[in-house]
């Protein structure tokens, strides 16, 4: 793979991270607010809320849990100084996002906008709560390697996604690609993105030139790219560097990036090459490594650095299948069943 470094690198919004609970103003009525999250390995979220008017507008909400209910209650009196809340944005549906998007749409009568694959996927997936695991998704991890006791730990966390949101609206404000928010008298665009979940809106703004970019592009880390046992034939990995490529082409060099982890940055094109070349070498280390035939749980050392364990097993093995579904719809990969019902990969092609 070849490809043209950009010149321009990331240059931070700030050297240092706000505390918890603490507001900022990135620039004339646009505002950054950072909450802790209870997640190993991940423990903080950018949430942000724009002015409009005598009153405001949040993109993404945060978990749903008491601490940032909490913080969000300071928040509405001290820094909205009470004032209304007459929109509620989610970049997507995963809880740190969506937790308390029902609840705040609740407590101001405001309408919740999200895309329809995000909506929907997560009114379906908050509907599992109390559910016991579904026979889909035993048999797409023990096809995947799991052994018994790996499987026992997914049935015993099945469910555990409707804890942290609250209930969602029944009824929402559909967003599409290319749709205009307007906001204050200025137009935000909203720009689609796939891979890390279904449908995921960013939010650009071409006066302030500003990109609000939820998970799509993350200054530090790369988000989690998996197949899932709802679609266990599905090729996320495609649409990831697809959608990278798609935002090089319309995000400016020095937009202000606004990420939902991390500290806002300029330089998304050379985050985005970055984030392209991650997968596309993974790709090609994973391409080489199953010439020799190879269940997906035993590909982790050449996707990941980080220990895998009960805590981040789900994931790793779906991002391990995404990169190998990937390879197989792009005729570089062939995938069979060997004797315990697992599935085996194998590199076809003369490699290099």
């Amino acid at each position: 793979m070849t490809s043209t470094k950009p010149k321009y690198k990331l240059e931070f919004f700030t050297d240092t991270a706000p505390e918890a609970g603490v507001v900022t103003e990135i620039t004339d009525g646009v505002f950054w607010l950072r909450m802790t999250l209870p997640m190993t390995g991940l423990d903080h979220i950018n949430l942000y809320f724009v002015r409009d008017g005598d009153e405001f507008v949040v993109i993404d909400t945060g978990l749903g849990w008491k601490e940032a209910m909490d913080i969000w209650e300071g928040v509405f009196a001290d820094n909205m100084g009470g004032a209304h809340v007459n929109r509620v944005i989610c970049t997507h549906l995963h809880p740190d996002h969506a937790g308390l998007a029902g609840w705040m749409c609740r407590k101001f009568g405001a309408p919740l906008l999200m895309t329809m694959g995000e909506y929907f996927l997560c009114r379906l997936m908050a509907a599992d709560t109390g559910k016991p695991a579904p026979k889909e998704g035993i048999e797409f991890y023990k096809r995947a390697g799991f052994t018994n006791e790996q499987i026992e730990n997914y049935k015993s966390r099945f469910g555990g996604f409707g804890k942290a949101i609250s209930e969602l609206p029944n009824g929402y404000q559909r967003i599409r690609d290319n749709d205009l928010i307007e906001i204050d008298g200025s137009d935000w665009q909203v720009v689609v993105g796939s891979g890390h979940c279904p449908e995921h809106a960013c939010l650009y703004n071409e006066d302030k030139n500003i990109m609000i970019s939820g998970d799509q592009i993350l200054p530090n880390i790369s988000s989690n790219v998996s197949v899932w046992p709802t679609e266990p034939d599905g090729n996320p990995m495609e649409d990831w560097i697809t959608s990278c490529h798609k935002l090089r082409e319309i995000v400016p060099k020095d937009t202000l990036v606004l990420p939902a982890h991390g500290i806002p940055f300029r330089g998304a094109h050379h985050r985005l090459t970055r984030l392209i070349e991650h997968h596309e070498s993974a790709l090609e280390r994973l391409y080489e490594y199953c010439f020799e035939p190879k269940r997906s749980t035993e590909v982790y050392s050449m996707l990941f650095r980080r220990k895998i364990n009960d805590g981040n097993r789900l994931m790793a093995v779906g991002e391990s299948i995404a990169h190998l579904n990937c390879l197989i719809k792009r005729g570089q990969m062939v995938r069979s069943t060997n004797a315990d019902g697992h599935y085996i990969y194998r590199s076809i092609g003369n490699g290099k």
